[in-house]
């Protein structure tokens, strides 16, 4: 199962933008700062009526809607267009290696789990 990680951060983005301590927002949303920094860690995931809980008690509010991936296709199509043909490419070779480097690495990694 994937690992979920955006709750942590939206549970601490929410908590700092209110000025609240753990404490005071655990308190706020009936759980225990315990909870509030077990979720803020990654070491438990809240349920989703949870999270807006504790996101309610920080003054926010929880908003989903399914909408297609924005591969941000245009953006780079313009910006690319303003790059030198020359930068473009020597941009494009360092992404290639970095993507290689990363690859091999991830690879390396796996064959040592096996």
């Amino acid at each position: 199962m994937a690992e979920e990680t955006y709750s942590r951060h939206l549970i601490r983005m929410a908590r700092r933008n209110a000025g609240l301590t753990q404490v005071e927002l655990a308190k706020r949303a009936r759980t225990s700062q315990a909870a509030v920094s077990a979720y803020e860690s990654g070491r438990r995931s809240p349920s989703v009526e949870t999270l807006c809980r504790i996101l309610d008690a920080a003054g926010f509010e929880v908003r989903m809607r399914l909408v297609e991936p924005d591969r941000h296709d245009a953006t780079r199509t313009m910006a690319e267009s303003l790059l030198p043909s020359a930068e473009l490419e020597a941009f494009t070779d360092r992404e290639r290696r970095r993507v290689a480097r990363r690859r091999a690495a991830t690879s390396e990694v796996e064959t040592t789990r096996v």
